[in-house]
């Protein structure tokens, strides 16, 4: 092996140890007792594992309904991750598949959206919603995020490069434009769409300035608001709190583990870089 080589595997390894040793430490922190903590709180090791600090932090008598915090994270990026890829697929097969007078510039029209920093958007977002009577509801956090630009490109992309053969020969059996998108289009769209589904699922999932600008009641928050929350009212209580912060960040890096190829593949398809 070469020299250049091993160097490059010594630095991704550093590197490697860099970001995982702060989420393995949280991890050991959550299991050991606090009076442990407070002796020896930099240490990845514990003379005594437990999980009485997660059975506080699901207890009514912290005062915080981290149980209902986690059930609207799970909820809010459930519902988006379903609804942007309804939305985002029909809008993509009416661009890659459909004839209709100004689909070019409209389609660049939608791209150009990307570059506009979400935060411009805030304020008058906001105050639609408000009129609209959505503030404190799943919808007020949910439906101004279904309009997705990068969905549509993605998945756009993607079904480009799927043969008309294909749906020129379900037109000669019948097929209906309805059916087309769903019988042929999505069966075949199935990696671009779990690609888009995970980024969806996580981005929703870590969202934190909208949720927290459309919701006033503790019970409509999500996770990371009501982390948020948590940390102010426990700052000194380290094993409670790295056990919030375990149960807001470890399932989306096991998601990501575990579909870590599917997005792989998916952004290979679709010729992103």
């Amino acid at each position: 092996m070469r020299p250049q080589k091993i160097l490059l595997y010594i630095l991704m390894t550093a590197v490697a140890v860099l970001m995982v040793a702060p989420l393995v430490w949280m991890i050991a922190t959550s299991l050991k007792p606090e009076e442990e903590i407070r002796g020896s709180l930099f240490s990845f090791t514990s003379q005594t594992t437990t999980t009485e600090n997660y059975g506080k932090l699901f207890d009514k008598a912290v005062g915080f309904p981290v149980g209902r915090w986690f059930f609207n994270s799970v909820f809010i990026s459930s519902m988006a991750t379903l609804s942007v890829l309804t939305l985002s697929s029909m809008a993509a097969f009416a661009f890659s598949r459909l004839k209709f007078r100004g689909r070019e510039p409209l389609f660049y029209l939608l791209l150009a959206t990307m570059l506009v920093p979400g935060q411009v958007s805030l304020i008058p977002v906001f105050l639609i919603v408000s009129k609209l009577g959505l503030f404190d509801t799943y919808a007020g956090v949910i439906v101004p995020g279904l309009g997705n630009a990068f969905g549509v490109f993605l998945l756009r992309q993607f079904f480009a490069r799927i043969p008309h053969e294909l749906e020129e020969a379900a037109v000669l059996d019948g097929a209906t434009t309805p059916r087309i998108y769903w019988n042929v289009i999505m069966p075949l769209a199935k990696p671009a769409l779990a690609t888009l589904g995970i980024f969806t699922f996580i981005g929703s999932w870590n969202d934190f300035v909208w949720p927290l600008l459309v919701t006033s009641d503790v019970e409509m928050r999500t996770l990371p608001v009501g982390l948020n929350i948590f940390q102010g009212q426990f700052a000194t209580t380290y094993g409670i709190t790295m056990a919030a912060a375990v149960i807001t960040t470890v399932p989306m890096v096991i998601a990501f583990l575990i579909f870590q190829r599917r997005i792989t593949e998916g952004i290979a398809l679709t010729g992103l870089k």
